[in-house]
């Protein structure tokens, strides 16, 4: 018996071109290959008589072949064969394009089987390269329910299903993880059957079964992996902070910290006092002020001696991070420093042995702050800004350079609970729901091409009145095919015919990292009057200037990311507005773009979002942040994922650490998803 972890070259067929091949596809060993789940089924069982076929319809149909197939050679790479074949209901016409198999295979007089759909109208029916088979042969490729496979090019999908038939003919599927008692709970086919019969269903309903026990799988092991990650952790013990006066701190702060900022305070220094590692979360809508919830933390870890670490994406939101810390803490004694990669390697070098001196009490950077270079005295907070830019790899890096020190992480993407739940499943979390007074919401409007005139006279409006204005577009370069403004394109159109007299800006993200930052930092201090960007800019720059965001092609955005775009303006005193432009009217995309200009609540766009597009959109097409299933889909599967979560929270807190076999194979299971979401998992 083969083992799930021998390479797919010992299989017949897959030699050293066609194992690339399959390498496309992340498919090595024949456990890859069991686990290539197909993406979907056609349902070959239903045979129909020729004169029941539905136009665009598959379906099988037993026919006689009427004459011998006559091929024609139209011009040079293009042959036609037709052939006319009959049952007791009617005649069709066939065609087959560059098919020399059918002139030696459907030989006239015989019956076949073939599996297709017709065309055409009441002038007449035709099937185009239909499927075909003798009623006798083995394997079926009719008759059955036939797995579709992701593929990849140079990989048919029969190709796929023989490699696939011969490993789970060599090989035991993966063990059984799932107790008893869960699968019979929850309706959940044992490990065998299912891995059988999601790749040979006997029917659709077995099909669908299998289906669910590999999705409820994958969120069993998830969520047990964030359990015992956890319960790992709250074994770990760290020296409990003991100097909790925040009133020099409070004294301080230019204005009162919201309900909830104040809430998010005492979770973070209950948690510093516990004796165990912080883990927490603060998730806020942009401008619920998460960098003065930061601040607190890092105050109360320099009066317990300790060493804070803030990490930031961007160069630019460093400098901003490092401004503002240091207007607040210079006075309070509290010695502030910056560490970037653009600083000289002099710079560089002074703030390190500053650090590890222990003189520097909170340094703020990027990536520089990963480096072996970089060592501390005494680090005992590590604040991850923008939580899903960062990999688990990354997180842990910088937390290795102290001795357990407590994390604080910080997301402005509203995230619907259930996703939360997954995502920060092994984080604590504190919510900011208030914004600060005084902040006046975006207004947002949604209008079409028509209105160009009138936003080209707003944007000039805001101008005049010594404000900045944002243009987002969604590509870069011009695309035909799509028909959607690009930035590059844009940006010269804007300031060769529309504002010649005015400071036009462009930032993109084919831009090397030093032009981006360069572009913003200048937009920043004023030295362009409209930025036309691509979504480089959703998370970044703090602008209090910029007053108006115009968003070209809205709908090709989802809501989530519209709105985290939205909040780069209104963030000073004056009034700011938005503007989604969209040629689309699809009443689906237009009650979607309109329920962001109903509500500036992040976390009711998120829900809406959710419901509307799937996760994915949270974090963009990489889907950056969130595991990578095989064959769950979070848009749809929630029910499941929500049981699995309960299932597995109960049966690790009875179990977690039992010898029973299906324990082993669970946790080796946490360790291999673990390895393989590293550094796309937070």
């Amino acid at each position: 018996m083969a083992r799930l972890s021998d390479p797919i070259t010992m299989l017949k067929g897959v030699g050293p071109a066609k194992a690339k091949l399959f390498a496309n596809l992340n498919i090595f060993t024949l456990g890859d290959l069991i686990c290539h789940f197909p993406r979907g089924y056609e349902d070959r069982t239903q045979m129909v008589p020729i004169a029941s076929l539905q136009v665009d319809v598959p379906a099988c149909f037993k026919a006689t072949v009427m004459n011998t197939p006559r091929t024609a050679h139209i011009r040079k790479g293009l042959d036609l064969t037709k052939v006319q074949v009959a049952d007791h209901s009617g005649r069709l016409s066939l065609t087959f394009f560059n098919n020399r198999y059918v002139t030696d295979n459907l030989i006239y007089g015989r019956e076949y089987i073939f599996y297709g759909a017709v065309s055409g109208d009441f002038i007449g029916y035709n099937m185009t390269n239909p499927v075909f088979e003798a009623p006798d042969s083995q394997p079926v490729t009719t008759r059955r329910i036939l797995p579709i496979y992701p593929l990849t090019a140079g990989l048919t999908n029969a190709a796929v299903l023989k490699a696939v038939r011969q490993a789970l003919a060599v090989c035991d599927p993966p063990a059984e993880i799932l107790p008893e008692e869960v699968r019979r709970q929850y309706g959940i086919l044992p490990a065998e059957r299912a891995y059988f019969a999601i790749h040979e269903p006997r029917d659709m309903a077995e099909a669908e079964q299998a289906k669910k026990r590999l999705i409820f799988e994958e969120f069993f092991v998830f969520s047990a992996g964030l359990s015992l990650m956890r319960a790992s952790r709250a074994e770990k013990k760290a020296p409990p902070y003991t100097n909790f006066n925040m009133r020099p701190f409070y004294a301080a702060l230019p204005f009162t910290l919201t309900g909830a900022q104040q809430r998010a305070v005492r979770d973070i220094l209950q948690d510093l006092g516990s004796g165990a590692p912080m883990n927490r979360l603060v998730q806020g809508d942009v401008g619920s002020g998460k960098t003065m919830v930061a601040a607190a933390a890092a105050y109360c870890a320099a009066q317990n001696g300790k060493q804070s670490a803030l990490m930031a994406p961007t160069e630019i939101l460093a400098e901003q991070h490092f401004a503002s810390l240091e207007r607040l803490f210079s006075p309070l004694g509290i010695t502030v420093a910056l560490l970037t990669g653009s600083m000289t390697v002099k710079q560089k070098k002074m703030v390190r042995e500053r650090l590890l001196s222990g003189e520097i009490q909170v340094v703020v950077g990027t990536h520089a702050l990963l480096t072996d270079a970089t060592q501390f005295c005494d680090l005992g907070l590590v604040i991850a800004d923008e939580q899903h830019r960062f990999g688990v790899a990354q997180r842990s890096k910088l937390s290795a350079k102290g001795e357990d020190p407590n994390l604080l992480v910080m997301s402005a993407t509203p995230i619907p609970r259930t996703l939360a739940l997954l995502m920060y499943g092994d984080l604590e979390v504190s919510i900011l729901d208030e914004l600060p007074p005084g902040r006046e919401p975006v207004e947002t409007f949604l209008v079409g091409e028509a209105y160009r005139a009138r936003i080209n006279a707003f944007i000039r409006k805001h101008v005049s009145e010594g404000h900045q204005c944002f243009v987002v577009c969604p590509a870069v370069e011009e695309s035909e095919e799509l028909g959607i403004k690009a930035a590059s394109v844009w940006a010269d159109t804007l300031q060769q015919t529309v504002f010649p007299d005015l400071r036009i800006a462009l930032l993109h993200g084919q831009m090397k990292g030093a032009e981006k930052e360069a572009a913003m930092a200048s937009f920043a201090r004023g030295e362009a009057d409209v930025m036309v960007a691509t979504t480089v800019i959703e998370v970044g720059v703090d602008v209090p200037n910029a007053t108006l965001m115009v968003i070209e092609d809205a709908d090709r955005f989802g809501l989530s990311q519209l709105h985290q775009l939205r909040g780069r303006v209104g963030r000073g005193k004056a009034k700011s507005y938005c503007i989604l432009t969209s040629h689309n009217r699809n009443p689906e995309t237009l009650q979607r773009l309109k329920a962001l200009c109903k509500t500036t609540d992040g976390f009711k766009i998120a829900e809406e979002d959710l419901k509307l597009r799937g996760p994915g959109d949270f974090f963009g097409s990489r889907q950056s942040g969130l595991p990578t299933f095989r064959v769950a889909d979070l848009s749809y599967d929630l029910t499941t994922l929500k049981q699995a979560q309960e299932a597995s929270a109960r049966w690790i807190e009875d179990h977690g650490t039992s010898d029973a076999p299906e324990a082993k194979a669970l946790r080796s299971r946490i360790g291999e998803l673990f390895t393989r979401a590293e550094g796309t998992m937070n």
